[in-house]
């Protein structure tokens, strides 16, 4: 194992600011900077704990057993992140969108009457 070698590492444990995870008696982070280049709300919608997943080692302390990984440079852009940047259009498109969704509710209330 050296730096810049992608490994499959397990998954065990997620907090807002990244992922931890362990392969071959080392315990990393995959800090949230290196999941992806664009915002992600929420990194649970991303991983779970258990996940098998591939990262790039970017540093080993091989006295602590610890590493420092990058998702991002080790994968193309995860489908869930694609997903969720689409979502994420701005306002130019819910100004378009916004009275498409206040026709839409009030049908659905006169329906209801």
């Amino acid at each position: 194992m050296k730096i810049n070698d992608i490994v499959i590492c397990e998954v065990t444990g997620i907090q807002a600011y990244g992922v931890f995870i362990s392969y071959q008696g080392y315990v990393g982070l995959i800090h949230i900077s290196e999941i992806s280049d664009f915002f992600i709300a929420s990194i649970e919608d991303i991983f779970s704990v258990g996940d098998q997943i591939e990262a790039q080692i970017i540093e080993i302390d091989a006295e602590n057993k610890k590493l420092r990984l990058s998702y991002k440079k080790a994968n193309q852009q995860h489908p869930r992140i694609k997903k969720m940047v689409k979502i994420r259009i701005g306002f130019n498109s819910l100004k378009k969108t916004l009275p498409h969704w206040v026709d839409k509710a009030k049908k659905k209330m006169e329906d209801q009457k």
